[in-house]
């Protein structure tokens, strides 16, 4: 897939390449007519055009995946990690092409997409040698004279859909495991960022036996409520907001398939007097702004014992008015992207509208860019009452706000104090309360001293409306796995 960015509204309209779907192994023509554009949204302008597929186009793709389901089950985990194996070289053979595409398809810096790509091959490798090593009870005589064991299958057809904020990144946590179990897969990427995904699945074909890995393209009210109904679909994994999760969730209770979630986020930093504040600054500067802070476990929350509050805002205003904000294109210096459509630059707008009307203050920024694409400059909200609707809702931009508490209690209380589950952080020097605190949030992941670090052999996910399910990880294996007990009477009769 060669892309060519149009230099004019004239050029936008013609010459676009144009993606269809990938089943069996080759690109394949849609059955749908509707074709929509894909926008860079650091230009606004347009550089492919996707064709959005319908029932039809499921059905054809899920045919192809339980056809290739009947041979790839069967392969020992042995030939499965080398298949993935050989999946990560080439995905690595072809780094920079594909940082360059997701940088181009989402805004994010280079560096950023560099990173999601080297993440990429890690998942494949880490999956392939851990489907080599997975455990389950020992086999053994647990009631005398019945030998039990335990079998590990695949599922069956697995459906992914996955979002726009790392559309490389998640489709290979989705893709990793669920081929390294040996089910095969339909994905759907988002509509809005469809180009690595697909360029992905071809760079794979010849690694891949046909329908083992297919692609439809389209939108949630046509291709993943398709999938998530499809009778021959064993179960749907997700990764989105709570509005697509509870739609899937709903659309897959008739036939009762198993659903993964892995949802929103709105994750809380704990911040406590003893804290090293330039530590604190550089983490939230890092992990709230990164992808233009549309990431579920963005550090957008911030909880800071009011002895140090002023003090930790000063040091991440100064950072945060640092970070080169552009278009990704203009050099690897630059360090913030747009948002990746002008709806959800008009939506965290309107967050930050509403929050001036709640009397919250922009420390910093607060405000849209005057440029093309879809551009917010990078926010500190300070001033913030209890219960504002930007501390409660998941803005999914590049705000953070922070709070002030006189306890450690305060701060749990606060932390806790979300409907959402999934990451949280807590800054501090003491070890007693490193130790104590973690047990004490209800969230997926704890991070102490840190923010947004993710190794692939720990699971990612979270609680509450943060979705239930685990990416990466061995977790991720037995999601994508069922167990059959096998028990083998070896009594024999009393001779006579």
């Amino acid at each position: 897939m060669t892309l060519t960015q149009p230099t004019t509204d004239a050029d936008a309209a013609v010459d676009l390449p144009e993606l269809t779907h990938f089943v069996a192994g080759v690109r394949t023509p849609a059955i749908g007519t509707h074709v929509s554009p894909v926008f860079n949204p650091a230009t606004g302008r347009p550089i492919a055009t996707v064709h959005y597929g319908t029932a039809a186009d499921v059905d054809h793709a899920v045919a192809a995946a339980r056809t290739a389901f009947a041979t790839w089950r069967r392969t020992t985990p042995k030939d499965r990690a080398d298949v993935l194996l050989a999946c990560a070289a080439v995905i690595e053979q072809h780094s920079e092409e594909l940082a360059r595409l997701e940088s181009t398809n989402t805004g994010k810096p280079m560096a950023d997409a560099r990173g999601d790509v080297a993440a990429t091959v890690d998942t494949f490798q880490f999956m392939a040698g851990a489907v080599r090593a997975q455990q389950s009870l020992a086999t053994g005589d647990y009631i005398a004279g019945h030998t039990s064991m335990i079998l590990r299958e695949p599922v069956g057809v697995v459906a992914s859909i996955t979002p726009w904020n790392y559309p490389l990144l998640t489709a290979a946590q989705k893709i990793g495991p669920i081929l390294a179990a040996g089910n095969t897969c339909v994905l759907k990427p988002s509509e809005h960022t469809p180009l690595t995904a697909f360029r992905l699945a071809e760079l794979l074909a010849d690694h891949l036996p046909a329908g083992v890995l297919n692609i439809v393209n389209g939108d949630g009210p046509g291709v993943g409520e398709a999938l998530a109904t499809h009778p021959d679909i064993a179960l749907v994994s997700v990764t989105g907001s709570v509005r697509s999760g509870q739609a899937v969730a709903r659309a897959a209770a008739a036939s009762l398939k198993r659903v993964h979630l892995e949802l929103g986020g709105k994750a809380p930093v704990l911040v406590f007097a003893d804290a090293d504040l330039d530590a604190v600054a550089d983490g939230v500067t890092m992990a709230a702004f990164a992808n233009a802070g549309q990431d579920c476990g963005a550090a957008c929350r911030v909880l800071v014992d009011e002895e140090v509050s002023e003090r930790l805002i000063a040091r991440l205003v100064s950072r945060v008015e640092a970070l080169a904000v552009g278009d990704p294109a203009d050099g690897d210096h630059i360090a913030m992207g747009p948002l990746i459509t002008e709806a959800q630059h008009d939506r965290v707008l309107g967050f930050l509208e509403r929050a001036y009307l709640e009397g919250v203050k922009a420390a910093t920024g607060g405000r849209t860019q005057d440029r093309p694409g879809f551009f917010i400059a990078p926010t500190v909200l300070v001033n913030v009452p209890d219960g504002a609707e930007c501390v409660t809702e998941e803005i999914f931009g590049p705000v953070v706000t922070v709070q002030t508490f006189a306890s450690e209690d305060a701060i749990v209380a606060a932390a806790n104090g979300t409907a959402f589950g999934l990451a949280s952080s807590i800054w501090t020097e003491d070890a007693r309360r490193a130790a104590e605190l973690p047990s004490r949030l209800d969230f997926g992941t704890v991070w102490v001293n840190d923010h947004l670090v993710m190794p692939a052999e720990m699971p990612w996910g979270g609680y509450k409306s943060s979705g239930y399910g685990r990416d990466m990880s061995l977790y991720a294996l037995d999601d994508y796995s069922r167990t059959k007990h096998v028990m083998v009477n070896h009594t024999r009769g009393v001779q006579e």
